[in-house]
This record gives structure tokens, C-alpha cells and sequence, in this order.
């Protein structure tokens, strides 16, 4: 496909259409929603982009609970002396972004099943690992899904990878630039070669998704959110006024 729609189905969907459903709906609404050949493409992504996915976030997970990560923080900060750190967004994929946002259709998008099936996974990914960790549900439901659907992708859609990474923490900003290529190695090394080749779907792994945990508590989740998504120019705004960075008085 082309450059712009391989852009529209990647990102744009993420941003878009699957981060809404579940903001609202939950995850399991993103596959519930899509036709049945849809959803055989989902299933056969998922069940083998979640096991390389689950590998990295248990990766970054021991390097938190081992505080090598806080220790790399510090190190960042050392080497920068607060300079800015390097582009992200500054090949050709940001770049034809840019011109998909200037130009964006008001009618709402579809949801690419094959996309869906990528993110869904490593979401559950998460999930799953923090809970086998020990972690309460409302923790895992805010740190692995509503932190995201309803706040850094909402950033991420308005100006891009690096407008959303770069107003985060130097935690944030340097974890993005770390572990962002390790998920491209891992998905496209294992994930995407099991789905060319015609790998069958993991029907235990599909069972679990379609039955976990999790859905009851995002379905909670959405009846308390605001019935409004959020609006991230006046965020921007406000942020920029709270920190100073705005003149004038405050």
C-alpha cells in the first residue's frame, strides 16, 4: 500500500478508532466490533505478536523492580546536563504523518483488524504480566490502558511520537527511546514472520482474552470516565502556563 495509507492503518488506527473503542468500550470491544474475517485476522496477529511482546515488557519490568532503570535515568541526566535529547520523529514514517494529520478526513475511520490484533496483544501483555505480579486491577487497568488510550495517544494524535514522548518525563522520554526498538525487533523478528508463514491461532491464548479479568474492570472504567475525550491543545496550553513556559502573570 501506499506510504500515507500504510500510515492511516498503523498509527492513525491506533490513535484513532482503537484507542476511542477502548476508551469507551474497553478492549475486547475492538475485536467484538470487527466482521468475522476481521476477526480471524485479529486472532492470528495476536496470538503471535503476545508472546514476543510479553518477553520485552517482562524485560522492563525487571529492570524497574531492580532500579537499573531509575539508575539509567540518572546516568541520562549526567551524560545530557539537561540538553535535549536526540529526534524521534524525524524519519520518513513522522514525516509522511505530519501531512496525514494536516490533512484528515472529519469521517471517522475503520478499524484495521491486523493493527488491532498488534496493539490488543501487547496491551494484554501487559496486563497480564502486572497482574501476575501482584498488582491491584485498578492499577493495571490505569497503567496499561487508560494512561494510554486516553492520554499519551490523544498527544500522539494531535502532533505526533515526539510531541507525545517529549512532554512526558525524562523516565518517559528515555524509556520511549529505549525500549521502542526492542518491541520493532522482537514483532518484526518473531511476530510478523509466525503470521506470514502461516503459524495456526493460539486457541488457549485467544479463550483467555476473550474471558479475562480485565474487561468487567474497564467496563467500570468507562461508566466513570467523563463523557467528553480529551482535549489536548487547551492541555497543551494549560501545562505550558502551570510550568511558566507561557508569559505573563499566572
Amino acid at each position: 500500500m501506499s506510504e500515507e495509507q500504510a500510515f492511516i492503518d498503523s498509527v492513525e488506527n491506533i490513535t484513532g478508532p482503537i484507542s476511542k473503542t477502548i476508551s469507551h468500550h474497553g478492549i475486547k470491544a475492538v475485536y467484538d466490533n470487527l466482521d468475522a474475517e476481521g476477526q480471524k485476522v485479529f486472532e492470528r496477529i495476536f496470538s503471535h505478536a503476545y508472546g514476543p511482546a510479553f518477553d520485552i515488557l517482562l524485560e522492563m519490568y525487571d529492570e524497574v523492580s531492580s532500579c537499573n532503570e531509575i539508575r539509567s535515568v540518572v546516568m541520562a541526566w549526567q551524560r545530557h546536563n539537561c540538553l535535549p535529547m536526540g529526534k524521534i520523529d524525524g524519519t520518513r514514517m513522522w514525516q509522511v504523518g505530519e501531512k496525514i494529520r494536516a490533512e484528515r478526513p472529519t469521517t471517522p475511520l475503520a478499524v484495521n483488524p491486523f493493527t488491532a490484533g498488534i496493539y490488543c496483544a501487547t496491551m494484554m501483555a501487559q496486563i497480564d504480566l502486572l497482574i501476575e505480579k501482584g498488582h491491584c486491577l485498578s492499577e493495571v487497568a490505569n497503567e496499561s490502558v487508560i494512561e494510554a488510550v486516553d492520554s499519551l495517544n490523544s498527544y500522539m494524535h494531535y502532533r505526533g511520537v515526539a510531541f507525545m514522548v517529549d512532554n512526558c518525563s525524562t523516565t518517559a522520554r528515555l524509556g520511549s527511546r529505549k525500549w521502542g526498538p526492542r518491541f520493532d525487533y522482537n514483532l518484526s523478528q518473531q511476530a510478523l514472520p509466525a503470521y506470514d508463514n502461516g503459524e495456526p491461532v493460539n486457541v488457549a491464548l485467544m479463550d483467555a482474552f476473550k474471558n479475562h479479568k480485565i474487561h468487567t474492570v474497564l467496563a467500570v472504567c468507562a461508566s466513570l470516565r467523563p463523557p467528553v475525550d480529551i482535549a489536548v491543545m487547551g492541555l497543551s496550553v494549560f501545562l505550558c502556563w502551570h510550568n511558566g513556559s507561557l508569559a505573563g502573570p499566572r
